[in-house]
């Protein structure tokens, strides 16, 4: 069996239970909060699929496309907003920097994430409950592994975007607790990596089933960048923060770099052997199942029958192309092309084809002039039938094995093991780049290849904004591209108000 690892986010909140075996179809309890439900290990699968269905908040298709993206990409320097994003006030605010604390976008991310923490609160403390003769020990042990990480993963979402956090340790049942006050970073990373720790005790894999579930890649893949970000966060002790990552990191075994890049992306190729965490669609509507999206249309630009909401900046086209046409295909840097759809020859019946077209019949005005519009081939269908129909069901890889390998890199060449850092890096440009090795030895020019590696290995995935400010650069970026920001406003997003008005534990 393959050991990859899946995030489940094909089970909504539904009007009853199942016992079935296969993980995707376990329908949560429409009341989580009833003493009578933990009654058996049917229930405890019931309740740690309702745990996993918060995961990006995938079970809604507008909180999903409007909230996390928005939230997450527009703040970074490779990403712009396409032409119908601009009729929405608050997705403006957030890639302008100019929200408050009362931009809805926020307080929706905020406030679905801590459902997640509550979820897996229940599952936490309600397993355990369960008398032994009702559930096998090792799926007990290995469900309540399962809620450490998702507890774990929803804090992760919540302080990389917030200064400070609330800290949900507990399943919460009456209204005085509901107050709490904020905890400190030291703190909160802590309590992250105590539940990260506890969840690396999960099994390697799982059989065909159970796609969805956390496992123990996952858990040493997120420890690892917890301590990778602790280490520049917390200088005094950067250097064991860094010796903890590369202990965690390389603890991610049983993967492999995919050749064929944009396969991870556009469905063809789901739960692949580079995927270490991966959010589950499904275009079955089984037991009246909803799984699918339209992601698609939110994805792509008007002119692939999207809705133009997000669009490759100057930036990141400048960044592909800036190594020059030396890949060993002739051309740019592969994933140049597996990315972004753009003028070019290489798909202009250059083998490239745009689904079955040139790029210059897509992409061409009223009279027929064909104009340059570089476009996300990312999390688009892999073929003409996918881009015609309205829902689609594209999995999202949240962690990839390149991710780990280039975490890897950072930590050597911190740490002064340049030269065990470079074939790493060289690793990922070869398979995912068709890329020579990179050139330059020093510690310096390391640095700098990283960053270029990141931003084109993970536009869309999201990690750019965290790695700017794990490196100290958010002002110097959005600079560079003309875009306005205060870094001690803007680092961090702020407590949402409704959270300020129902908590008189915070005073902000």
């Amino acid at each position: 069996m393959k050991k990859y690892i899946y995030i489940s986010v094909l089970i909504l909140m539904a009007l009853s239970f199942s016992s079935c075996d296969d993980f995707l179809s376990v329908e949560s309890p429409d009341q989580l909060t009833s003493e009578t439900f933990w009654r058996g290990e049917s229930d405890a699968q019931a309740g740690i699929a309702a745990a996993y269905s918060q995961l990006e908040y995938y079970i809604d298709t507008w909180e999903f496309a409007e909230v996390k993206w928005p939230v997450e990409a527009y703040r970074e320097d490779i990403i712009e907003m396409g032409n119908d994003a601009r009729n929405y006030p608050n997705w403006v605010e957030l890639y302008n920097f100019t929200y408050t604390n009362g931009n809805s976008q926020v307080s929706s991310y905020w406030w679905n994430n801590y459902k997640g923490v509550s979820f897996s609160n229940q599952v936490i403390e309600k397993v355990a409950q369960i008398p032994d003769e009702n559930i096998n020990s090792s799926v007990r042990t290995q469900i309540v592994n399962e809620a450490y990480f998702l507890r774990a993963y929803y804090h992760f979402k919540l302080i990389l975007n917030w200064e400070e956090i609330i800290i949900g340790d507990k399943y919460i049942t009456n209204q005085a607790d509901l107050n709490r006050p904020l905890s400190s970073r030291v703190a909160a990373w802590d309590f992250i990596i105590e539940d990260l720790k506890k969840a690396t005790a999960l099994p390697a894999s799982y059989d065909s089933d159970n796609l969805g579930r956390a496992t123990k890649g996952a858990a040493y893949a997120y420890l690892g960048f917890a301590y990778l970000t602790r280490a520049y966060e917390e200088p005094a002790k950067k250097a064991d923060f860094l010796a903890l990552a590369l202990s965690a990191l390389n603890e991610v075994k049983g993967y492999e770099l995919v050749k064929d890049f944009s396969s991870m992306f556009d469905g063809s190729n789901k739960n692949s052997e580079e995927s270490i965490f991966e959010l589950q669609t499904s275009m079955s509507s089984a037991n009246g199942a909803d799984y699918r999206t339209q992601m698609h249309r939110w994805m792509g630009v008007s002119e692939l029958r999207g809705w133009d909401e997000i669009l490759p900046s100057d930036k990141l086209m400048e960044t592909y192309f800036k190594e020059g046409e030396i890949a060993t295909t002739g051309r740019y840097d592969s994933r140049t092309y597996e990315t972004i759809f753009f003028q070019s020859d290489y798909y202009n019946d250059g083998n490239g084809r745009v689904y079955g077209y040139n790029y210059d019949d897509w992409f061409k005005d009223s009279d027929g002039n064909a104009y340059n519009r570089p476009a996300f081939r990312k999390y688009m269908p892999a073929d003409s039938e996918g881009l015609n129909n309205n829902r689609c069901a594209i999995n999202i890889p949240l962690m990839r094995y390149s991710n780990v390998l280039l975490m890897k890199a950072e930590v050597l060449n911190e740490q002064g093991q340049t030269a065990q850092a470079i074939p790493l890096i060289n690793q990922v440009r070869s398979v995912h780049g068709d890329m020579p090795a990179m050139t330059g030895t020093s510690q310096e020019a390391v640095r700098a290849q990283i960053e270029h590696e990141r931003m084109i290995e993970f536009p869309l995935e999201n990690w750019r904004w965290y790695d700017l400010r794990r490196w100290g650069k958010t002002k110097s970026a959005m600079s560079a591209v003309g875009r306005s920001f205060d870094p001690a406003k803007n680092s961090f997003y702020p407590v949402p108000l409704t959270e300020i008005n129902s908590n008189d534990q915070i005073n902000r």
